[in-house]
């Protein structure tokens, strides 16, 4: 969530286009790159850095390139249609096709690719694993 917004609610925006930014390993060796547009949520960028920070340990270091601060609104269950909109639920990143989500460094190829899919598991959309050589 992000410390202070401009607005309290946001608009819906188009999901098309590839990324124009974010489109190249930056900090680490690694990285895992989207192949598919999606809003993925703060939960699963959080259950992503968990699974590779346990890979990861002591020797390397994650970076994390992409930031949920897209306010996504929802009414309660049984609401009747109409009466505004509802309040913010949750936090999105608008992840584009080509984007770096993900970096890691300091650990060997094999670990780094093992940590970036199960991380990939962990979210809503097609990745692929890539490094800088």
């Amino acid at each position: 969530m992000p410390k202070k917004t401009k607005w309290r609610k946001d608009q819906k925006r188009r999901r098309g286009g590839k990324a124009t930014r974010t489109l190249n390993i930056s900090f680490g060796s690694y990285g895992l790159k989207s192949l598919t547009p999606c809003w993925v949520t703060a939960r699963q960028i959080e259950a992503a850095r968990r699974v590779m920070t346990k890979y990861v340990k002591k020797t390397g270091k994650i970076w994390i390139r992409i930031f949920p601060d897209k306010p996504v609104t929802a009414h309660g269950g049984e609401i009747p249609m109409g009466k505004g909109k509802g309040a913010v639920d949750y936090y999105v990143a608008i992840v584009k096709p080509g984007m770096v989500m993900f970096e890691m460094e300091g650990i060997d190829k094999e670990t780094a690719k093992k940590a970036m899919e199960s991380a990939a598991h962990k979210l809503p959309i097609k990745c692929q694993f890539i490094s800088k050589e």
